[in-house]
């Protein structure tokens, strides 16, 4: 007895996982590996990269190297800041300064002393030189009277020594030096000196040029002498007290003619107001 078969409603199906009709298709072929590592199937593969939808795309900014530098301030920078405060400090003390000074001369006013010599006194001045002409001496004595006046209400002066000096007006030649001891003048004080001498004493060497234009002064009718004294003076002005200023006082124009004998010749000037150069420091002032 035979078996009978009969047509199924439905295809068959594929067992295990073979396709319908018996054909089994042929298995892959076996991935091979390269030289570099990678699989012959997966070289020409790029990676799948999830993104979600909702999330920003991070996009790298390129790098700046001014932005790197902002970061922190630049030498360049702190020195321009540097002299930028410097000058403004230095701007704000000379402010500070000007205006400290203008209220003490509006409040004080003050005045530089005045000093006067009404004349001076010519005893000797004896020129000798040698039968060569090679060496000369000098040998003379002045003597004159100095007036000093304070003309300020709030300011008093306080002088040192003053170092005398006599002078031939047209060739410059020292002809005596001498000394006035230091003095205090108050307020309004007039202070004067008689008797103040300049004097060369022991015979002065010149030299042959000195020599010769001072031979020239004392031939003349007439002969111009000039005086000049130097010292410091402090200035006190309350509780107020400056450093020693330099003073430089100079009397010219005096006019007169070499005595012949022992008797003095007085040589006097059409102005016996000198002049003096007092410079005033406000930085020089303490407490």
């Amino acid at each position: 007895m035979t078996d009978r078969v009969f047509p199924a409603s439905k295809p068959p199906t594929a067992t295990n996982g073979a396709p319908p009709g018996g054909s089994i298709p042929p298995p892959p072929a076996p991935a091979t590996v390269t030289s570099n590592g990678t699989a012959n199937g997966m070289a020409n593969q790029k990676p799948q990269v999830y993104i979600p939808a909702n999330r920003p795309i991070y996009r790298p900014q390129p790098y700046s190297r001014r932005h790197h530098h902002q970061s922190r301030p630049s030498c360049r920078r702190i020195c321009c800041c540097c002299c930028f405060w410097s000058i403004l400090i230095i701007l704000i003390l000379a402010l500070m300064t000007a205006i400290a000074a203008t209220a003490m001369y509006v409040i004080y006013h003050p005045r530089p002393p005045s000093f006067s010599v009404p004349s001076l006194r010519i005893s000797r001045v004896n020129l000798t030189t040698a039968s060569d002409s090679s060496v000369s001496h000098l040998s003379s004595f002045f003597n004159f009277t100095l007036l000093s006046e304070n003309p300020n209400q709030h300011l008093t002066f306080s002088y040192d020594p003053f170092t005398v000096t006599v002078k031939s007006a047209k060739s410059g030649t020292m002809l005596g030096n001498g000394t006035v001891p230091a003095f205090f003048s108050d307020n309004g004080n007039k202070t004067s000196f008689h008797g103040v001498i300049a004097t060369s004493t022991t015979a002065r060497e010149l030299d042959p040029d000195e020599a010769k234009h001072l031979k020239s002064d004392l031939t003349r009718a007439r002969v111009v002498f000039e005086i000049q004294m130097r010292t410091k003076v402090k200035m006190i002005m309350g509780k107020l007290k400056s450093e020693g200023v330099e003073i430089k006082v100079t009397c010219e124009g005096f006019e007169g003619t070499i005595p012949k004998g022992k008797t003095p010749i007085v040589a006097t000037s059409k102005k016996s107001k000198c002049k003096s150069d007092l410079s005033v420091k406000v930085w020089k002032w303490s407490f």
